[in-house]
């Protein structure tokens, strides 16, 4: 046996059209909750974060010197995430932490110059830092990435014109993996970084490869 709620009974027959849109609204309110719990973990899962290799990743500086040579320095153990959005590379972003202290010139008398207070003043700047504040696309492997550059405990807007090199599975890990190349420059009196200008050039350009990792 079965029985019928009165309601159920009074509804169907008294009032049929309003008990039919009742049930049409209940119906779309139900399949409206179920498609925003489908999609909420789809759009928070939407970016892969990757930690930086600092065993493959470099930042390479070069400046003029008296007009006769371009020498360059490389900075290692570097530090950071990139998150990547490939939906909507707009919401993609690169934070990167350098350590002054791992500055190689090819000359030791020049690494340790660096560190001292009328260079970088490693001692209460430890660190030179990269923040984007936005991503452009330009095609499927070409980004223009805008970010907050800090050195010497100045903060200055530079752009890196970025190339996608690879992503896919690490075919060694065997989990998410991304690299890119980038490019900048600034001038170094902007971050009161002006010692021996003009003569040893203010230009510097910048060039970084990066490899990253994301977790299982």
């Amino acid at each position: 046996m079965f029985s019928i709620s009165p309601a159920f009974f009074w509804a169907t027959i008294y009032a049929p059209d309003a008990y039919e849109d009742f049930c049409m609204n209940t119906l779309k309110k139900t399949a409206l909750f179920s498609l925003l719990a489908l999609y909420i973990p789809v759009s928070q899962a939407a970016a892969t974060e990757y930690s930086l290799d600092p065993q493959h990743t470099s930042v390479v500086i070069a400046w003029n010197h008296f007009g006769f040579s371009t020498p360059s320095a490389n900075f290692t153990d570097i530090q950071g995430t990139i998150k990547v959005d490939n939906a909507k590379p707009s919401n993609s972003s690169v934070e990167v932490t350098i350590p002054l202290s791992s500055v190689n010139t090819n000359v030791v008398a020049l690494d340790k110059e660096f560190q001292e207070e009328a260079w970088f003043n490693a001692a209460k700047y430890p660190n030179i830092t990269f923040k984007s504040t936005k991503v452009e696309t330009k095609d499927k492997k070409h980004f223009k990435i805008t970010g907050d550059l800090t050195v010497k405990g100045v903060t200055k807007p530079v752009v890196l014109d970025a190339v996608l090199n690879k992503q896919g599975e690490h075919p060694m890990a065997k989990v998410p993996a991304i690299g890119f190349n980038a490019t900048t420059s600034f001038d170094r009196s902007a971050f009161g970084i002006g010692n021996y200008v003009p003569n040893v050039g203010d230009k510097i350009t910048v060039n970084i490869t990066t490899e990253a990792t994301a977790a299982k």
